[in-house]
């Protein structure tokens, strides 16, 4: 296993050219798994941000310009490029942000698909013709692209979540501003060289890493050039960007914090189901939005499903993302280790029982990183902190239901409305409670609905706007009407 090293890196991208920052600061980027430091990157700032923008904005008129086949050939040249380097990003990944080797390498795949997706969709903007009263008028609908766009993207998915927002953004003849995670730049550095070497013009993409997101956040709100903000994040944050944005009515797309109910009913088969919460529970060590954080079971099979649970959880290895036979990485900082003990404890303390966990992992090459147990919690209450607040960690909450209409109405009492999860062999019940789940998304028997040719996003306070799919593109395009008098 090599070590990556990368040293200082220039990784500032302003029009095609990479820079440091104007300040000359850099920051420090580590290994969670480890507190190894990997690099030291330009720690850019307002200034630089606003360079970045003003690049984005005299290269804007030439790309719209350019045809849907054009920006498509580009867009394939990069989808090509990534898979390529699949290997590479996946190590790269694994070590910056602790997510396990395979896992890795799968998102690098799901990251180019959004690139593959959009390089299609961008030639099926489509107008429309609208018969007039009048017999000597015409109208015609056209779509042009919003402009500018700044983007903020999250550490946990530091590949994909760049190419679902940059993919659509330059499909629609876009021009972009992006700011990574300050855990995960060198991610996104890779990404903008394949941007780079895919021929996608000078200024067209920017990219600006740094420490402190508030001065480069705050440029990107009160720039009047930027037309659109794309946030993947906490809602606490998307919340702000929703309120400044509407100072100057910019376009807002925001994908935001989930809480997940998971629903087994007495007709499901425990074993599958337990099987589907246990891969879903510790996806990207349970740093997932769409991760269930409200697992409901009917009483009459809990025990076998607590049976099942439990021994995938106590069988699955928790270690370093590149260690052979890893399934679960480590979390990404102190505070998402603090704060699945202090869950676990106020659990504890309001009456729950840890079935299995609820500890940090020691051990050989575990104990300089933030490894926490996969954990199961039973007999947990609305009462308890877990039950309101996203865990975004490696903790099961089980809680058991007698009926369906109780089970809806507990499973909807929450402002989050991402993701949610059915289990049943009923058809009939399938769609009823699908249909009265007040999510963006459901599975049904299904843990993983997600797709770049499906809609991704939530209702409530899980976000606004949908990535993926013919909606994604739609984000970024405004609508004309052109009125003719013949």
């Amino acid at each position: 296993m090599t070590d990556i090293s990368y040293g200082t890196v220039a990784g500032i991208y302003i029009d095609g050219q990479w820079r440091e920052a104007l300040s000359g600061k850099t920051f420090s980027v580590t290994d969670p798994a480890t507190g190894r430091e990997l690099a030291q990157v330009s720690d850019a700032g307002a200034e630089d941000t606003r360079a970045a923008i003003e690049s984005a904005s005299k290269a804007m008129a030439d790309w719209a310009a350019l045809t849907a086949y054009q920006r498509s050939e580009i867009l394939y040249r990069a989808h090509e490029l990534m898979m390529q380097r699949q290997d590479d990003l996946a190590r790269l990944m694994s070590t910056e942000q602790g997510k396990p080797l395979r896992a890795a390498s799968i998102e690098v795949k799901y990251a180019a698909d959004f690139l593959l997706w959009f390089a299609e969709e961008g030639k099926r903007v489509y107008g429309q013709t609208i018969p007039s009263a009048r017999a000597d008028q015409r109208f015609i609908v056209m779509h042009d692209p919003v402009g500018v766009v700044g983007a903020i993207t999250p550490w946990n998915y530091p590949i994909s979540m760049i190419t679902r927002k940059v993919g659509p953004a330059l499909a629609a003849g876009c021009t972009v501003v992006l700011k990574p995670a300050e855990q995960t730049p060198l991610c996104a550095i890779e990404v903008f060289r394949i941007f780079e070497e895919a021929g996608v013009p000078a200024g067209v993409v920017n990219l600006v890493p740094c420490s402190d997101p508030a001065p480069v956040g705050d440029e990107l709100l009160t720039n009047r050039a930027v037309r659109k903000l794309t946030f993947t994040g906490s809602t606490v944050v998307g919340k702000h960007i929703a309120r400044e944005a509407a100072d100057q009515m910019k376009r807002v797309s925001l994908e935001l914090g989930g809480h997940a109910p998971f629903i087994v009913f007495e007709d499901a088969d425990p074993k599958h189901a337990a099987t589907g919460a246990a891969m879903v529970k510790v996806l990207n060590t349970g740093q997932a939005c769409i991760s269930p954080n409200r697992i409901y079971v009917h009483s009459s099979i809990k025990d076998k499903f607590l049976e099942v649970l439990t021994a995938r959880l106590e069988k699955m290895t928790t270690g370093p993302g590149l260690a052979e036979g890893t399934n679960i990485g480590p979390l990404i900082d102190k505070d998402a280790f603090d704060r699945m003990e202090r869950q676990v404890a106020d659990a504890v303390a309001k009456g729950a029982t840890v079935a299995t966990g609820g500890e940090r992992v020691e051990g050989e090459n575990v104990d300089d990183g933030y490894f926490f147990a996969p954990t199961v919690l039973t007999d947990v209450t609305s009462d308890m902190d877990i039950y309101r607040e996203e865990t975004f960690g490696p903790i099961a909450p089980i809680i058991t239901f007698e009926n369906e209409a109780e089970v809806i109405e507990a499973a909807n009492d929450t402002d989050y409305g991402l993701a949610s999860y059915i289990y049943t062999q009923n058809l009939g019940r399938a769609l009823r409670v699908a249909e009265a789940l007040r999510f963006g998304m459901v599975g049904i028997n299904d843990i993983n609905p997600t797709s770049a040719a499906a809609p991704f996003g939530g209702v409530k306070e899980s976000g606004l706007g949908r990535e993926g799919a013919q909606e994604g593109i739609s984000e970024y395009l405004d609508t004309k009407l052109v009125g003719i008098s013949i």
